[in-house]
């Protein structure tokens, strides 16, 4: 059996941020530029998901899986255009959800997060 690391453990939130198990890592809670215009927030939790993805030797062309959140899911454009600026046809596949966020800011605050899969093996 293939060992199991977790990073950016959280014991008040009881979650790891990154589990790597096998050859798939799995990175929740992607968010950025909180506040800012949905373009921003969107770009701002790619940027944090490069940084995250760092940390275990991988890049965006090792995802291959994202759930994303909306705020308001009408925004799926904005991010369909900086998905094809950021992961230059190396498309993972998707799905987009709207949901309200439980995060400091209200309606304000938080518009856009994604978690995602990628792939870590040979």
């Amino acid at each position: 059996m293939s060992k199991i690391e977790r990073y950016e453990i959280n014991e008040q939130w009881a979650h790891s941020g990154i589990v790597k198990a096998g050859d798939f890592c799995f990175l929740s809670y992607c968010v950025g530029n909180i506040g800012g215009t949905i373009e921003e927030q969107i770009n701002g939790a790619f940027d944090n998901m490069e940084e995250r993805l760092a940390m275990v030797g991988l890049t965006l062309e090792n995802v291959v899986q994202m759930d994303c959140l909306f705020r308001d899911v009408y925004n799926i454009p904005t991010m369909e255009k900086v998905i094809k600026e950021r992961f230059k046809g190396n498309y993972p596949a998707r799905k987009s959800i709207e949901t309200n966020f439980a995060h400091v800011g209200g309606s304000d605050g938080l518009h856009f997060q994604v978690d995602a899969v990628a792939y870590c093996g040979e």
